[in-house]
């Protein structure tokens, strides 16, 4: 029963997967809200611009319905005069048809925003199955589709229905009118019947896009399973980023070995802590922690600085001191300077009494490590 549960897809779909579908073009399609943005845009362009599309295209019906003889003679002068007719009527209709353009490139982007998808463009071969045609139509949102289309198309009937009946009047009065007036008028009523039977789409639009918005999300939802696969994939399996740190923690160990024959000196605790000191002077403003360890670490440093004659000093405060408080590759805290000053002034005696003799340096014992600094002591 856990596994079932596991499969069943009853999570909320993570940004992960709302970000895939959305690269592969599925993304929440509201067709009502876009042919009532569309439809009230064509509406209001065509009331306001009735007047000036009437007047110019009365001018071009009256133009082409005069006689002219120098049409009968020259058959050039017709196809001349039709050219110049179709241009004036394409330019009276431009503001109008680019509105529209624009409201039908507009729509889409209030329902998901600006979105381009090469994928949603590769020809998919299952649309072509048949069998998947009967099982969508069949299908919830098939019936609710086939519901939206019978009340838009019931609630639109009626509108227009009605908006035609009470214009009825004026419609029959548009014989009587100056041609010019009257295609004006038309364009008037045509555009309040456009108005109103778009404006009537409201009532769909408030309905169907809450739904597809909930139809979206149901259908990307995500099971148990699918989310710790996710998680896993996103995070990486924990056995191979176990490998990944470990290889990690190999290879930055054997670069702190390779650097402690290139250390000034060594300072040990003497056997659970070890510290190796490094001082460039003109390059470093500070000494610099070059390799530290407890243990078995602890101990090979001790053997790797022995076999390259590093010099190893006993001052485990300090060397206490220096395990907790530098890290790798860290120039030492500022108040250890004196305390590792005292070190190496006592490295430098040590090489100077290998090259050219004399009385062997006394190694410092007491040196100036803070308390707070000390584990020990905190």
């Amino acid at each position: 029963m856990a596994e079932e549960n596991d499969q069943e897809k009853t999570e909320a779909p993570s940004p992960q997967r709302l970000e895939k579908a959305r690269e592969e073009g599925q993304v929440p399609q509201a067709r009502e809200l876009a042919t009532f943005v569309v439809l009230m845009t064509g509406g209001a362009g065509l009331w306001m611009m009735a007047n000036g599309i009437g007047q110019t295209m009365s001018g071009i019906v009256r133009g082409g319905l005069q006689f002219e003889p120098a049409i009968a003679r020259d058959p050039a002068h017709v196809m001349a005069q039709l050219s110049r007719q179709f241009f004036e009527a394409a330019l009276a209709l431009s503001p109008f048809l680019l509105l529209v353009v624009i409201a039908i490139l507009a729509a889409p982007i209030l329902m998901r925003g600006w979105l381009f998808s090469p994928k949603a463009l590769m020809p998919n071969f299952k649309r072509l199955n048949p069998l998947s045609g009967v099982k969508r139509i069949l299908s919830h949102q098939g019936l609710m589709e086939l519901f939206e289309a019978l009340a838009k198309a019931g609630l639109l009937g009626v509108v227009a229905v009605w908006v035609i009946w009470s214009n009825l009047e004026n419609i029959f009065s548009l014989g009587s009118e100056a041609p010019a007036t009257a295609i004006g008028h038309m364009g008037d009523i045509v555009g309040k019947v456009f108005l109103l039977v778009s404006g009537a789409m409201i009532f769909i639009v408030v309905l169907d896009v809450p739904y597809q918005l909930w139809s979206h999300y149901n259908k990307l939802k995500m099971s148990k399973e699918e989310l710790r696969k996710e998680a896993k994939e996103n995070e990486g399996d924990p056995h191979v980023k176990g490998r990944i740190r470990a290889q990690q923690r190999e290879m930055a160990r054997r670069r702190m070995m390779a650097e402690i024959p290139t250390a000034d000196v060594v300072v040990t605790n003497p056997t659970h802590f070890a510290v190796a000191l490094k001082y460039t002077e003109g390059k470093m403003r500070a000494p610099r922690v070059v390799a530290k360890g407890a243990d078995a670490v602890a101990l090979r440093i001790r053997e790797i600085a022995a076999e390259h004659h590093v010099p190893l000093l006993e001052a485990p405060p300090l060397a206490r001191a220096l395990f907790r408080h530098a890290d790798l590759g860290d120039e030492i805290p500022a108040t250890l300077y004196a305390a590792v000053a005292e070190v190496l002034a006592y490295v430098f005696q040590l090489r100077r009494y290998q090259q050219a003799g004399g009385a062997y340096p006394v190694a410092p014992t007491a040196l100036p490590v803070p308390p707070e600094l000390d584990p020990l002591r905190t």
